[in-house]
């Protein structure tokens, strides 16, 4: 489509590749979806490389045939035809006086370009789409943005660029900072952007055209109109991997990619998965803890990545805060608690309660000892001085609590201290809270992609042990990964290590369990299949560290020694919650 058509379908009035100018003369092409009734709508506007023209059911098979079968709430009201990875559904919106902006993002799609995620042309341009929004005659002047994960974690860079117009934001699922919540968590790089480029962005990026796939409705090529040389493609897109790779430190190539949570100051919706562990629910929590906005909110479900968003309950919570901050209507949404958690239990069950801060005030921080003496996690500091020895890149060693004598909640964030040696100059620590019920079977969850997750999890590369003294707390240490300082084989090292936040209402005779490993973790049972995804999933998802250029075995391999007793204390600290 060469040009913009406009058309009225399924009482909506549909613009269909709308071109939006940007300041270097770029042109993005954008479908808008809004009211047949001339007038004055708010708009929510989305911008991403996911291609607008695809079908969520054509590009995502199993994930919309698991939303189906799990969740089919998120289909019904709909004919389901305008339905688009991560972005809401404009039938669900347009009959509610919104219209819905989609954007290819630069070199995505039908947007021609370079294509570079997350960096600061990307920022700029995602700017430029909130101001053109809101200059349309069938704009109100208010704009939100709302959407999941891509079309999340680029709303905290952008309304730190301050839109004149960004009225509201409604972050689903989205990472803040690029380095520790998803890149290179505790300096170990993870392999999911490599396979994500290949599998979810190079399949539709601007130029992919007659070899791409077409549009259901349009019949247009989702990735023209030109068909590109896969050289074209390849000189018209970052080797992000390979940027990963060369920049091992946290730098500017990070932080550009990174929002800087001091300017954002727009009402915000910050919307995290306790099962997200590895990508998203790390910025969800900074973001709403750390944001400048004056009215914020923080919101927590289960579930899969992509389903809780679509469901009655997800399009409900999103309607009220954009209803209150875009139409000004008051519904009560001003005196909705600060947080508002579905409150895990074993079996998938959620139970929905609300807060008034994050962390809970009422925390009872609870230090676990971890014991070589029996491999326990015990109240009491280990005695005499020993030392416990595993294979650096194994499955190394379990520390486990006895039956617990009463039902015992956490949520929250968790902490490890660790005093630790290895055989060579570096260690990659990888730490899995665990639980297990009385028969020794683990508590495994549903995840966001993986539906065997375990409660939490953290790392750290103990290379990049330095922390940040301004921004570390006692219940999530924060490490600058701006200084590597390699090991000295035998010399003993005091680590923090932040595991990452969690809940779960664990009930009276199972057990808590800490497992420390020279890799990930990995679920005792079948793996699991995505069609969106490379590898199969084996508890962690794709969120994984096996990258043989990152963890070369002459440094990483070798033994790890945990050193226990006297002065050197190893203690787990966890975010027990008491009852009202």
């Amino acid at each position: 489509m060469s040009a913009e058509k406009s058309e009225i379908r399924d009482g909506m009035r549909i613009d269909w590749d709308v071109p939006i100018e940007m300041d270097d003369g770029l042109v993005l092409r954008a479908d808008v979806y809004r009211p047949v009734t001339p007038g004055r709508y708010p708009a929510l506007v989305s911008y991403g490389p996911y291609g607008k023209g695809l079908a969520f059911q054509d590009g995502y098979k199993t994930a919309w045939e698991i939303m189906a079968r799990d969740n089919p709430d998120a289909l019904t009201g709909s004919s389901n035809k305008y339905q688009n990875w991560e972005v809401v559904d404009p039938e669900k919106w347009v009959p509610d006086g919104y219209a819905i902006v989609r954007v290819d993002s630069r070199g995505a799609g039908r947007s021609p370009g370079y294509l570079c995620h997350n960096n600061a042309r990307e920022n700029r341009d995602l700017h430029l789409c909130i101001e053109w929004t809101a200059e349309q005659s069938w704009c109100s002047g208010k704009v939100g943005l709302n959407g999941i994960s891509y079309y999340a974690s680029s709303q905290w860079r952008a309304a730190a660029t301050q839109p004149p117009h960004l009225a509201a934001i409604c972050v689903w699922e989205g990472w803040a900072d690029n380095y520790r919540d998803g890149a290179r968590h505790g300096g170990i790089a993870c392999t999911f952007r490599k396979n994500w480029q290949d599998m979810q962005v190079k399949t539709v990026q601007h130029g992919v055209g007659e070899r791409g796939a077409k549009s259901r409705i349009t019949g247009e090529l989702v990735c023209g109109p030109e068909t590109l040389s896969e050289g074209e493609l390849v000189r018209n897109r970052e080797d992000m991997w390979g940027a990963m790779l060369a920049n091992e430190m946290y730098g500017p190539w990070y932080h550009e990619r990174s929002a800087d949570l001091s300017k954002v100051t727009v009402p915000l919706l910050s919307a995290a998965n306790w099962g997200g562990q590895g990508l998203h629910p790390r910025g969800n929590f900074e973001g709403f803890v750390r944001a400048a906005s004056k009215q914020k909110w923080l919101e927590v479900h289960g579930g899969s990545h992509w389903a809780p968003f679509y469901t009655d309950y997800g399009v409900k919570l999103q309607k009220r805060f954009f209803d209150h901050f875009l139409k000004g209507i008051d519904n009560g949404w001003d005196r909705q608690p600060k947080v508002q958690l579905n409150v895990r239990h074993p079996g998938e069950k959620f139970v929905l309660r609300h807060e008034n801060e994050w962390p809970l005030a009422r925390t009872r921080w609870t230090e676990l000892h971890l014991d070589p003496d029996g491999m326990r996690l015990t109240n009491a500091p280990a005695g005499a001085e020993r030392t416990v020895e595993y294979d650096a890149m194994g499955e190394g060693v379990t520390f486990s609590t006895p039956p617990l004598e009463r039902e015992t909640e956490i949520t929250g964030p968790s902490a490890l201290k660790l005093n630790v040696s290895s055989s060579t100059r570096d260690a990659d620590l990888f730490v899995v809270l665990r639980v297990f019920d009385p028969d020794g079977k683990e508590v495994v969850f549903q995840g966001a992609l993986d539906p065997h997750t375990p409660i939490a999890q953290g790392w750290l590369r103990a290379s990049h042990r330095k922390l940040d003294p301004a921004l570390s707390l006692p219940y999530r240490p924060y490490h600058t990964h701006d200084e590597k300082q390699p090991l000295t084989p035998g010399t003993v090292y005091p680590l923090d290590i932040e595991i990452w936040p969690t809940c779960l209402v664990i009930p009276a005779g199972y057990r808590i369990a800490l497992t420390i490993r020279g890799k990930d973790y990995e679920y005792d049972g079948e793996a699991a299949v995505l069609s969106n995804m490379k590898n199969p999933m084996k508890g962690c998802g794709p969120f994984i560290h096996d990258d043989p250029h990152d963890r070369p075995p002459q440094i990483f391999g070798g033994k790890v020694a945990l050193q226990f007793g006297g002065a050197r204390r190893a203690t787990l600290l966890l975010p027990v919650i008491p009852p009202r």
